[in-house]
């Protein structure tokens, strides 16, 4: 409940029978404005670094094996080294090291 599923404006993805699975599913559609390019700029790159990184790396048996792996990959590497703007560049785990309290750090 409450899941969009956020497109471009691909003709698939306007399709009767699209809006119908997403209708089945209890999700809601969403689609990117009109001439707008860098709408889905960031998950496109976002999901590139994904598929270098997990799904092209081997063949993967089973679906647990291959969700295990990306959740992996998103909490132990994506996460930890990515610079992030909003935090002034510096990736979650420099951040919060250097925001914690000293107090706390020599407990």
């Amino acid at each position: 409940a409450g899941v969009t599923v956020h497109s471009d404006r691909g003709s698939q993805f306007r399709s009767r029978r699209f809006r119908r699975a997403l209708r089945h599913f209890g999700l809601r559609g969403s689609m990117g404005r009109v001439g707008a390019c860098a709408d889905n700029a960031a998950m496109e790159n976002w999901f590139s670094l994904l598929q270098k990184n997990v799904l092209n790396q081997q063949q993967w048996t089973t679906r647990d094996e291959l969700r295990l792996a990306i959740v992996y990959w998103i909490e132990a590497r994506y996460h930890r080294c990515r610079r992030q703007r909003r935090l002034g560049k510096l990736t979650p785990i420099e951040f919060e090291t250097i925001m914690k309290d000293p107090a706390c750090l020599a407990g």
